[in-house]
């Protein structure tokens, strides 16, 4: 079995234009005679590879501890694309029976395709950008896919991935009341995924 780190790492991935800036100091060191290792973090919830949750955007939406583990676990499609991705597009990505969706390439997403995949039950769609939305607009396609709780897994490392099958392993940190959450997703390659 073959497996896939589809992470960034998280100090080095590029931030969303106005997000924090990820860091780290150490608290205690080894080195200066500590008995172990510790280190403060500090970054943005939407930091790295990451899930939003539907309270992101929604009033009273699901927070990142309350996302369904189900949509982050399962057979997955890689699909590679690029540009502009239309309702009818989507639609066709539905018709094959995909339940979750990683997209390789620099996608723009309409609110048409968005609606596509809400309305046709997908679990998860997972993109290699920082955002399923435009950034100069991403609230409409976010609104759409979180209204219908679609896990919206955002600034993915597919570079590595040939198109195909695989099973996604796909769990956000249990950040307990928050909009979002780092992911360190996998996808396993070599197994039934039926």
């Amino acid at each position: 079995m073959k497996i896939y780190d589809i992470s960034r790492e998280v100090f080095s991935a590029r931030v969303f234009p106005g997000d924090p800036v990820p860091g780290f100091q150490p608290v205690l060191e080894l080195e200066k005679g500590a008995p172990c290792s510790l280190t403060q973090l500090s970054l943005g919830s939407h930091s790295a590879t990451h899930m939003d949750a539907p309270s992101h955007f929604l009033p009273g939406g699901r927070t990142i501890d309350q996302v369904e583990l189900s949509r982050c676990v399962g057979p997955c499609r890689v699909l590679e694309v690029h540009g502009y991705l239309s309702g009818a597009w989507a639609r066709a990505v539905m018709g094959t029976g995909a339940k979750r969706v990683l997209l390789k390439g620099e996608v723009e997403i309409s609110l048409e395709a968005a609606e596509e995949w809400a309305k046709g039950g997908l679990l998860l769609l997972g993109v290699e950008g920082m955002t399923v939305g435009p950034v100069s607009d991403p609230g409409p396609v976010h609104r759409a896919l979180l209204g219908a709780e679609v896990a919206i897994l955002e600034s993915c490392d597919l570079s590595q991935v040939p198109q195909g099958g695989y099973f996604l392993v796909a769990q956000p940190l249990r950040y307990g009341g928050l909009d979002g959450g780092q992911v360190r997703p996998l996808l396993l390659e070599g197994i039934d995924i039926r």
